[in-house]
């Protein structure tokens, strides 16, 4: 949770007196009507009025304590105690998660609050009374457990943040239920927040379990709907309706953060002895057009911001193919099983971009990208936007490409060795099928935004077992243009008898500036 931590804190305030309906259940602690035809126009309402900030103030015992020195007791939960596959448990307030949500358990159409008790914690490591705290504190976030099981399936904790895991219990990237301005030069990212759930109380032996969610915001407000089934790939089927209170610039719908420090391609960091840490090695994306692409993500020294024109798109994800222990080396954190996300929509999402943010980080403890769908049309105030859409976490998404896929990618020094006469930069870029190989000639398609391409060549990798899958290997130079650092945007794919064997290879290149290109 560490490297979340920093995020997520820097959330926006919550929902203050807005939730009309919602203050005067809490109050009188009675059951009221509830469905998501309220909740969504309670969302609408709220977006016509403006926003106000609840308090985020807390007693100063709760201030100067971390999230980790105080737990929920497991017999405690939601649901703990009746015929369910699921329970819930609940995150305390404290110095890092300061605002607060209000919960609801949702029974035969019918809501009651869940009122936060101190007996629900345990304080032993810190120190704290706890008849001294006020009933009033609420939570911060909750947490999922199915099946008996005390590890985390599922947890929304910080702004609109939330993780899951598939099923082998690793936890990795993570998902947000809405991005504003995110990574826009000169504009303060804005962070909605889930402000209000409702969770409705699943029948016995259910394997699935629904929740809503009110959002809010300055910029807007939404009504979320998850229905959540646990597997070996976790999938969530969300339905989201947006009330934007002013225009939006740069509305990222299903965003998914996630963070690389280095990796093969990206060695500017590369500092530890790990050889790779990442949760996440690529950004891969299914178009509307029906083509594939990889695009590996990066750790650049500035912010890097990219978007891929799109209509329709199919899905789209950040995955960490990389399943390879040894290249990271890593046996107590375990980078090589962290689940991937995909994002498959489930609605027509029409024109838009798909978008990365890629942030500068020194070290593993930040979450530096950032994914998600933004839409041409521009985002107005009085507006109904509609998304439905369903995540798969997952060690491997549903759908693969039926080309070969990327595997891994390399930079160096280009040229021809000992006889440089100018600065190029190589890409070894190799991809893996299921397939074998073609019997006509393989040949590289490479095209740049900007200078020149050199010593292209493509070829089948002849190592390893013969009984394994087929691998290709594509090696090209890039000479840039100039002496500038303006990017170089490069795309590539291999064909052969005229059609494609592979999926489509993207990267965004930042050539060294002129006097760090050594020809050695």
């Amino acid at each position: 949770m560490r490297r979340r931590d920093f995020i997520k804190s820097a959330s926006l305030g919550l929902l203050a007196s807005g939730l009309a309906r919602g203050t005067r259940v809490f109050a009188e602690n009675k059951p009221v009507a509830f469905d998501h035809a309220w909740l969504a126009s309670r969302a609408r309402a709220l977006a016509a009025k403006p926003y106000v900030k609840r308090s985020r103030e807390l007693p100063k015992t709760l201030v100067e304590l971390d999230w980790d020195q105080f737990h929920f007791r497991p017999e405690r939960a939601l649901w703990a105690k009746l015929d369910s596959r699921f329970a819930v448990e609940f995150f305390h307030r404290s110095k890092l998660f300061r605002d607060r949500i209000d919960v609801f358990e949702v029974v035969n159409g019918r809501a009651t609050p869940i009122t936060y008790d101190p007996g629900m914690f345990d304080y032993a490591r810190s120190n704290l009374r706890a008849d001294t705290l006020p009933r009033e504190i609420g939570f911060a976030g909750l947490r999922l457990t199915f099946d008996r099981d005390p590890r985390d399936l599922t947890s929304f904790l910080g702004a609109s943040y939330f993780r899951a895991v598939a099923g082998n219990y690793q936890w990795g990237l993570s998902a947000r239920g809405l991005a504003v301005n995110s990574g826009m030069p000169g504009r303060t990212e804005e962070f909605p927040m889930f402000t209000s759930f409702w969770l409705e109380r699943p029948a016995p032996g259910a394997g699935s379990l629904v929740i809503h969610a009110l959002l809010e915001s300055e910029s807007i407000t939404g009504a979320y709907r998850f229905a959540i089934t646990p597997g070996t790939t976790q999938v969530m089927d969300i339905e989201a309706t947006l009330y934007p209170r002013k225009a939006i610039d740069r509305l990222g719908i299903a965003p998914g953060t996630s963070m690389f420090q280095c990796g093969e391609n990206d060695k500017r960091m590369a500092y530890d002895v790990r050889p790779e840490i990442h949760d996440s090695d690529g950004l891969a994306m299914w178009t509307g057009n029906g083509e594939w692409i990889w695009r590996p993500l990066t750790n650049p020294a500035a912010v890097s911001w990219n978007a891929f024109v799109d209509q329709k798109p199919r899905g789209f994800g950040l995955l960490q193919r990389d399943r390879n222990f040894e290249n990271y080396q890593d046996d107590e954190i375990r980078y090589d099983p962290r689940p991937d996300l995909w994002v498959e929509p489930r609605s027509d999402w029409g024109k838009g971009t798909i978008q990365l943010v890629e942030i500068p980080t020194v070290d593993e403890t930040f979450d530096n990208i950032v994914s998600f769908f933004c839409p041409e049309q521009p985002v107005k105030p009085g507006q109904e936007l509609k998304y439905a859409y369903r995540l798969h976490w997952a060690l491997n998404p549903p759908v693969v490409p039926p080309l070969a896929r990327t595997s891994a990618t390399r930079l160096g020094l280009g040229g021809p060795l000992g006889k440089r006469k100018h600065y190029s930069g190589r890409f070894m870029v190799d991809f893996t099928a299921n397939a074998p190989p073609p019997s006509a000639a393989i040949e590289p398609v490479v095209l740049v935004s900007r200078g020149a391409v050199e010593l292209a060549s493509a070829r089948v990798l002849k190592i390893g077992d013969a009984a394994g899958p087929t691998r290709y290997r594509a090696v090209f130079d890039v000479v840039p243009p100039d002496d500038s650092t303006a990017q170089i945007e490069i795309r590539m794919f291999l064909r052969s008898a005229g059609q494609p064997l592979t999926e489509t290879w993207l990267y965004h290149w930042v050539p060294p500036a002129a006097n760090d290109r050594k020809l050695l």
